[in-house]
């Protein structure tokens, strides 16, 4: 097969056919078997279009090859497992990094056993329900803990700047799981919440199906070496139960506090660089217009996204993360008393308000000393967000006009609040450090002036945002063992090696391969 890049396409063409036919030109009928590798959107000139990739067989293909300089042979990326090993592999944690390692073993054919705190889809659905309908949260089974991790209920973006090839491996894996197919080459893929969770019971009904052992419900609570064994121990209404393993994969999660305290006093962690802020909201319709322009009501086009990031005065990165077109802002926290905000959007992305985070940078000398120093930081932060709120999950939220006055918004304007279970006007000035502050209001400017518009009379701001990534790193050797325990190994966004649903996905693969390697050593 062949491949040719960098096709203009118009909105609503559909005959690659003749495109291909008219690119290279030679016959239509010469034009078979068409694939579609790539596809995004270029806005940046007056008529808004596409720029599409495809793969397709043809006569006489080494003939045009020749001819055509965009020609280039094609060959589908197959992923190749490792010979499987006699381990017996426990995996903490059901996110990507934790799924994917898990997926990669059980189709090597390895015994594995997943270890998740929160509980399967059908009932964390319900339980995540009942959070945002009636503001009760349920501290084992949230947004943040639960089978398929925190990016379960998030826009289901499949965006990262990593080039790794495992990437179109995860990409597959979800498609044959009952992804949109268009996850395989859109430029910005996003699955979206409702057809995320769907394709997770998929993926754990295959994994069970190949002998992978579940247990939902069911806490990590320690480790250690007894007798040659290496023992995990978990804890459930059961009570306290030990597993003898060979490996042990931590895929956590950034949100498991408490097993990060457990594991401070046994493993190397180390403090490092993370990220807080707030979570802006606008009309959807308004960043449509500000990147589509006259074509901002085309069928062809999605909701639109956007990505800004920029350096302050100060030299700190303040930039966007996690953008939602026509979504909603949701409760990310885990604990009574602390208050922390997410962005979430469904498949169709329908909803009135765009949101993103907003998130500044904070190093740790920035925080209180200690390799869990951050973590005390974002508990700060998101203590005075619960108490500002009302004590009640209930988030600050304010116009970004008065952001900057420092003053509570006596009234909203067009953009009303989607978060749930409620809000209240508050001065979010009072949750963060003034450092926090200073960045962030200066960054949102910079922001303004790269796009022109994307602040106005009725931009609002929630609070807090500060579970964007982790402020720790469990160290691990160049093997992805840790540095003190050689049967363990810290993995995905929890261990601090990734951020976002690819990257955790893709160092949950490198993970099993290193697991698999373990007998060559």
């Amino acid at each position: 097969m062949l491949k040719i890049t960098n096709v203009n396409v118009k909105l609503g063409e559909t005959d690659y056919a003749a495109v291909i036919s008219n690119e290279l030109n030679i016959p239509k009928r010469n034009i078979k078997d068409i694939k579609i590798l790539r596809k995004s959107i270029d806005a940046r000139r007056t008529k808004v279009h596409f720029i599409m990739s495809f793969a397709f067989s043809s006569n006489n293909e080494e003939k045009l090859l020749k001819r055509h300089k965009k020609l280039s042979s094609y060959k589908p990326y197959v992923y190749n497992y490792l010979p499987q090993t006699q381990d017996h592999v426990v995996v903490v944690g059901s996110g990507p990094a934790g799924l994917f390692c898990a997926y990669v073993l059980a189709h090597a054919g390895n015994q594995v056993t997943v270890i998740e705190r929160g509980s399967k889809i059908e009932k964390r659905v319900d339980d995540v329900d009942r959070l945002m309908r009636d503001g009760i949260l349920n501290e084992k089974d949230n947004i943040a803990f639960g089978e398929g991790g925190a990016g379960t209920f998030s826009d289901g973006k499949l965006t990262t700047g990593t080039k790794n090839p495992r990437i179109r491996y995860v990409l597959d894996t979800f498609l044959a799981h009952g992804a949109p197919a268009e996850i395989g080459y859109d430029a910005l893929p996003h699955i979206g919440t409702d057809r995320l969770r769907a394709v997770i019971i998929n993926m754990r009904k295959e994994l069970e199906r190949l002998g992978t052992n579940f247990m939902f419900d069911t806490k990590f609570v320690d480790f250690y070496d007894q007798d040659d064994k290496h023992i995990t121990v978990v804890e459930n209404a059961e009570g306290k139960q030990e597993i003898v393993c060979d490996v042990l994969v931590l895929a956590l999660g950034h949100s498991a506090r408490d097993t990060y305290r457990m594991l401070d006093q046994k493993l190397e962690i180390v403090p490092k660089s993370f990220v807080v802020g707030v979570r802006i909201e606008q009309l959807q319709s308004t960043i449509n217009k500000l990147q589509y322009k006259q074509d901002a009501n085309s069928p062809y086009l999605q909701a639109a996204p956007y990505k800004l990031a920029v350096k302050t005065s100060e030299g700190r990165g303040v930039y966007t993360f996690c953008m939602c077109p026509g979504g909603v802002v949701v409760p990310s926290t885990e604990k009574d008393g602390y208050l922390c905000v997410n962005g979430m959007s469904y498949y169709a992305r329908d909803k009135a308000n765009a949101n993103s985070a907003i998130l500044v940078q904070v190093n740790p000398e920035d925080f209180p000393e200690g390799s869990l120093g951050g973590i005390t930081f974002q508990e700060d932060i998101e203590k005075k967000a619960y108490q500002l709120g009302g004590n009640n999950l209930k988030a600050p939220v304010q116009k970004v006009a008065d952001y900057y006055q420092h003053k509570k918004s006596e009234e909203l304007g067009k953009v009303i609040p989607s978060y749930m279970p409620g809000t209240v006007l508050e001065d979010i000035n009072e949750v963060f450090p003034e450092f926090i502050n200073r960045n962030l209001k200066e960054g949102l400017q910079l922001m303004n002036e790269r796009m022109p518009g994307f602040i106005d009379e009725d931009t609002i701001i929630t609070a807090v945002e500060s579970r964007s990534s982790a402020p720790i790193r469990i160290l691990r050797n160049q093997d992805m063992k840790a540095t003190r325990f050689n049967w363990i190994y810290p993995l995905g966004e929890g261990a601090g090696y990734s951020g976002g649903i690819m990257s955790s996905a893709v160092d949950g693969i490198r993970g099993a391969e290193a697991i698999l390697k373990r007998n060559e050593e």
